[in-house]
């Protein structure tokens, strides 16, 4: 399905995460965006990971938790409305939920496996969506919004957090010396 969107098939809030997208097939867009991602966390170690840009933010490793966990949580969404839910389904508190995982307890090499295993399955369940559930829309915390337009968000998410983990942590003056791996 191309990123094709219309300003109306979500909310304003997730237009940072979908200017970021070209033009293109979107289950092709998740297929080269994780094989980027993975490469560039698997150049790091764990104490690189365990990296933070300020007092008070994330990880690396949390970083990547919040992309899994966003992740999951936008399938979930893009899941209930292609098959019909009319009910909103609920919000969640990004900050709450990296705080609550203990991502920093847990390996690089094990949260990598998790964020291929979690894009696996969404390309799968996106590549088994008909042309009228792509366009299919839902209320998402109290928001409309459609299954195509999830599916973007998640592309877009992923490119925004690897931007943020480019930009603040790796190429950062403070990070840990590749070196020393």
């Amino acid at each position: 399905m191309e990123n094709k969107l219309k300003a109306n098939e979500y909310p304003p809030f997730y237009g940072t995460y979908i200017k970021l997208l070209p033009d293109g097939d979107l289950i092709e867009m998740l297929v080269q965006q994780i094989e980027e991602t993975i490469t560039m966390l698997q150049s790091l170690s764990d104490k690189q990971a365990l990296f933070r840009y300020g007092p008070d933010k994330w990880s690396i490793k949390e970083v990547i938790g919040h992309i899994i966990d966003t992740e999951q949580i936008m399938a979930y969404r893009f899941l209930c409305i292609a098959r019909g839910e009319v009910r909103n389904i609920p919000g969640f508190n990004e900050n709450e939920y990296v705080q609550n995982a203990s991502f920093d307890q847990r390996s690089l090499s094990d949260l990598i496996e998790l964020l291929t295993i979690i894009r696996q399955a969404t390309i799968q369940s996106a590549k088994n969506l008909t042309s009228e559930e792509w366009i299919r829309s839902g209320i998402a915390n109290d928001s409309p919004i459609t299954v195509r337009a999830l599916i973007a968000i998640i592309a877009g998410h992923e490119r925004h957090h690897r931007n943020i983990l480019n930009d603040r942590y790796i190429n950062s003056d403070r990070f840990p010396d590749r070196a020393n791996k």
